[in-house]
């Protein structure tokens, strides 16, 4: 073999080499692509929840909101006029 058939040789080698890196590089780019669109349909979702939790968190503060709870779950009542005491300082 001449130095000529080996530089080719070694050429063409260098060329196939290149190419499966090109490929390999193209393939690891479409899995990390289709796992950032993943995460990003995750996203959009938990930042849905979030808003959902907020509009619910925000109708617990209401004070009607506070009152049916406390008459419905906990079976709590205002007290009678006559339980109430007012104390003077």
């Amino acid at each position: 073999m001449s130095l000529r058939h080996f530089a080719l040789f070694v050429l063409a080698l260098a060329v196939i080499a290149s190419a499966l890196g090109v490929v390999w590089a193209r393939h690891l780019h479409r899995q990390a692509y289709i796992a950032l669109s993943t995460l990003e349909g995750q996203r959009d979702e938990l930042n849905i929840e979030f808003g959902r939790l907020q509009l619910e968190q925000a109708t617990w503060s209401e004070a009607n909101r506070i009152e049916q709870v406390a008459g419905t779950r906990l079976g709590m009542t205002f007290p009678a006029d006559t339980d109430i005491v007012v104390l003077q300082p």
